[in-house]
């Protein structure tokens, strides 16, 4: 979903998640290339007509947001991540983070047998 913006867009979009609501000013300070403020609204339209923004009026102009929920985003943006660069595996995607279990400690591998578990449940209904 969100990996077929073009970068700059993704960039507004990736800032809306991070920091909320914000103005164009906000957003302008936020991005790491320097862009007019009317280069940002230009890219703000061609969200918001994308249906990956929406807008409403704040005390001073237009306020933007994301469109679609994170938990949207985050779902989509992983499975792009599974299919990209584990061939679609997500055992594949689990081995890889559980390779890093040194930085897992108890209570996260507590939480992640607990998911297994749910899960497992879910797929028996």
């Amino acid at each position: 979903m969100l990996d077929k913006l073009p970068p700059r867009e993704r960039q507004i979009v990736d800032l809306l998640y991070v920091n909320g609501e914000s103005t164009v000013a906000e957003l302008c300070e936020g991005l790491p290339d320097q862009l007019s403020g009317s280069a940002v609204r230009a890219m703000l339209s061609r969200l918001e007509a994308k249906g990956y923004v929406r807008r409403r009026h704040g005390g001073r102009g237009f306020v933007y947001a994301p469109a679609v929920p994170e938990s949207k985003a985050k779902q989509s943006a992983l499975a792009q991540l599974v299919r990209v660069f584990f061939n679609g595996s997500p055992v594949g995607a689990a081995s890889a983070l559980l390779g890093m279990s040194e930085k897992l400690d108890d209570q996260d591998l507590d939480e992640l047998e607990r998911m297994i578990s749910e899960a497992r449940k879910g797929r028996r209904k």
